[in-house]
């Protein structure tokens, strides 16, 4: 049997990582002399590293995580309130694998974005499935659903994913509609899957979000019931970023003749 037809026969097996590399996998076994048990153990190894890859792919693909700065660019320093011991510990995924919740509270530039979509993407890494979502689009998605089954499918989406991130909770106000929306993801979740959120409020100001939803209160003992919440204090970054900017552009423009 030639290899083209051996690798159209490995792809047939869904194993395409080994009948991409067939020529190389067999040109290695010839020269290391390989017997049949250490050509398997080679076929395996790449199929199992190929897999993996994919699947991580596949998982930063649904994820919708986006692009985002690695945690090793934050500025811990620039930051006058911040735990950072916790923050460690959420990006070992401590508070995953007891389905617990992290909340990040802070004022709009100090990176509690950042940090939540590297929470995310650790969980990514770790083999879990995660969805990143704005609490505007969440919202938004679930209450455009005309039926009770089209909304039933949608909270199963929400309620899917091992990880559920809402970014910028408290950034919009929200009716009573919403608000139950936000409880029912919430609610399914609770004790089962775990929740990252971010959001520029404190708990006692939540109400000014959801005003004269009665499902608020319950909503926050829930999130918080089996919680990390982190607060945040500082100036903001992208003010001093901007800032830093407009300097350097200042000092780079040409003085008039």
């Amino acid at each position: 049997m030639s290899n083209d037809s051996l690798a159209d026969q490995l792809k047939a097996m869904n194993l395409g990582s080994v009948a991409t590399q067939l020529d190389d996998l067999v040109a290695l076994a010839t020269k290391k002399r390989w017997g049949p048990t250490e050509i398997l153990e080679h076929v395996v190894t790449l199929e199992t590293q190929d897999r993996a890859r994919r699947g991580l792919e596949r998982r930063l693909g649904r994820s919708k995580v986006g692009r985002f700065k690695p945690v090793a660019d934050y500025d811990w320093a620039w930051t006058t309130r911040i735990d950072r011991a916790a923050v460690e510990a959420a990006m070992r995924l401590e508070f995953l694998e007891r389905a617990g919740n992290l909340v990040l509270v802070a004022p709009q530039g100090l990176g509690k974005t950042m940090l939540a979509k590297n929470v995310a993407h650790q969980a990514i890494q770790a083999g879990h499935s995660v969805l990143f979502v704005t609490a505007a689009q969440m919202l938004l998605d679930l209450s455009a659903q005309d039926t009770g089954r089209a909304l039933d499918r949608r909270l199963r989406h929400y309620h899917r994913p091992t990880l559920l991130v809402v970014d910028e909770i408290g950034y919009l106000s929200y009716d009573n509609r919403n608000a139950d929306l936000f409880f029912q993801v919430v609610s399914r979740r609770y004790e089962q899957k775990s929740l990252v959120l971010t959001t520029n409020l404190a708990f006692s100001d939540w109400p000014t979000a959801f005003p004269n939803a009665t499902s608020a209160t319950a909503l926050i003992d829930r999130l918080v019931h089996h919680a990390e919440v982190i607060a945040i204090e500082g100036e903001s970054y992208r003010r001093r970023e901007a800032e830093a900017d407009k300097k350097s552009r200042r000092r780079a423009k040409p003085l008039a003749a």
